[in-house]
């Protein structure tokens, strides 16, 4: 028996030749029509480079802090209000505490697998943030920023903006006295805020500080308003990169009309399988092995205490090291005080660097007049003012980095702490403008040497069977390699409009996406 299909052909019944899975989609693309658009998809070709891996890392890191962060969400509980504890950690047995802090304890050392769920989704934290930053710097020295892409970098920025903020909500949940004290940072930023800083505060503690609402709202904005937010920024994202074509270095046969690669299915897909498994294993190693934020060591938050060489994570250090440094300047005019000391470093400087990211690729099209599309990207050495004024930039923040440490730089050398806080402040300020030059000069001197055709092919070493030596040029090709020594023939796809083109075998090439 056989069915008929709307287009009058014969449809096998049951499972056929093809199948119940191939049926499964038949079905469905009778109702939805899927079949073209996921032909599309899955025909799509992605170029082979390391550093296109960064991306992945980025968004399979944030799959582990999905996961982890619903399983921590099921436990902890978002409340100030203080209880005794009498819980697993006995060295805290009797101590007066928020619920929050308490369940975070229990959390650690009652609930089977929740200690490892808490560091991975830490080290997942830090390693999505890390990897992003990692991932914008590579689009913005090769130029992936440029047309038709401004929008995705203005998504990518916007993510990372996020990603901080609910960095820094995160780890305050636990209310202990490290995360206790970031809130206190955090609420002096709030009020230095000109003109609006004190109703700001209210509005977020729900009183003054440390309210009775902080970390109820501090909850839900981590675990539902801004992950959410982010989840459509990173749809839209992906969903850019698919509409567009993807980027690619320049090289042989790649043009700004296709993209040379390999096809989402399954070479793609089966190698970005096998990375998602790699991230997450290791971030369930360092998880497992890699002690991080040890709230039960730190205690509860007490306003009144403080703790010695903490320092938020890694992402925060470099508005930590701004605020360390920073002269105890303000301005007082017209009834006000306006604290130049938290307001600069913390509201002014993020304001700065942010809206240099946002407004970065419109200011080159303007110096450069360049309105073309751009699918291949530069060598950073080709761009030699671009790189010079990102390194200058990552100069900056690293020693702001360094400052965030002043009190154990001054211990562990035996230094005066207003010697380490002085000589920071001269290198926070001079490190751009030496960065600068420095790496304008590498940049040129490499394109010279590298760059418009001038590089130089390397040779290889071979040993005849008398024992002498000779050195020949390496070949450039696969096809300039003898045929015993070829690799396996590689089949090339080739995607352009009208019928599919079948895959066919050929030496020394790569699927064309066109």
């Amino acid at each position: 028996m056989s069915d008929v299909s709307p287009s009058g052909a014969a449809r096998p019944h049951g499972r056929g030749r093809y199948g119940r899975v191939s049926q499964a989609v038949t079905e469905l693309d009778e109702r939805l029509g899927v079949a073209r658009g996921a032909r599309t998809f899955l025909d799509k070709i992605f170029p082979d480079h390391w550093s296109f891996m960064l991306g992945e890392i980025v968004l399979y890191s944030f799959v582990v802090l999905l996961a982890t962060g619903v399983f921590l969400s099921l436990y902890y509980v978002p409340s100030s209000t203080v209880v005794t504890y009498h819980g697993s950690y006995l060295p805290l047995d009797g101590m007066p505490m928020s619920q929050a802090y308490a369940s975070t304890v229990d959390l650690s050392f009652a609930v089977r697998a929740g200690l490892l769920m808490r560091q991975m989704h830490h080290w997942a934290a830090d390693i999505f943030i890390g990897s992003m930053v990692v991932h914008m710097a590579r689009v913005f020295f090769t130029g992936a920023f440029r047309k038709p892409r401004e929008l995705n970098w203005t998504i990518g920025v916007t993510l990372l903006t996020l990603a901080i903020v609910n960095g820094f909500l995160g780890y305050s949940l636990p209310d202990d006295l490290v995360s206790g004290t970031g809130i206190r940072i955090a609420y002096s930023i709030l009020l230095s805020v000109p003109l609006v800083g004190t109703y700001l505060a209210f509005w977020v503690f729900g009183g003054n500080f440390p309210g009775t609402v902080v970390l109820e709202r501090f909850f839900i904005l981590h675990v539902l308003v801004v992950p959410l937010v982010m989840l459509g920024l990173v749809g839209a994202h992906l969903a850019l990169l698919v509409r567009q074509k993807h980027t690619q270095f320049p090289g042989e046969g790649r043009t700004e009309e296709n993209v040379v690669g390999t096809p989402m299915f399954p070479v793609f897909m089966a190698k970005t399988t096998g990375f998602l498994l790699v991230v997450t294993g290791v971030i369930a190693l360092l998880g497992g092995f890699a002690q991080i934020n040890p709230i039960w060591q730190f205690g509860p938050y007490e306003a009144s205490r403080i703790s010695y060489a903490v320092q938020p994570d890694w992402y925060m250090a470099f508005l930590d090291g701004a605020l360390r440094i920073f002269p105890s300047w303000s301005f007082h005019s017209f009834g006000h005080t306006i604290p130049l000391e938290v307001t600069i470093p913390a509201v002014v400087l993020p304001g700065l660097l942010f809206g240099l990211a946002y407004a970065w690729p419109a200011l080159e099209r303007r110096v450069t007049h360049d309105d073309a599309i751009h699918h291949l990207l530069d060598r950073p050495s080709a761009r030699p003012r671009r790189t010079a004024a990102g390194v200058a930039v990552l100069a900056l923040l690293a020693m702001l980095f360094v400052a965030s440490s002043t009190d154990v730089i001054a211990n562990f050398f035996h230094l005066s702490l207003n010697t380490v806080l002085w000589a920071m402040r001269v290198l926070v300020l001079i490190s751009p403008f030496v960065a600068y030059p420095i790496a304008y000069a590498i940049a040129r001197e490499m394109h010279a040497l590298h760059g418009a055709g001038k590089r130089k092919t390397p040779n290889v070493v071979t040993r005849s069977a008398e024992g002498t030596y000779e050195a020949t040029p390496a070949p450039a090709f696969v096809d300039d390699v003898a045929e015993e020594l070829a690799p396996a023939p590689v089949p090339t796809f080739i995607e352009e409009e009208g019928p599919a083109v079948a895959p066919r075998p050929s030496r020394g090439t790569r699927a064309v996406d066109r």
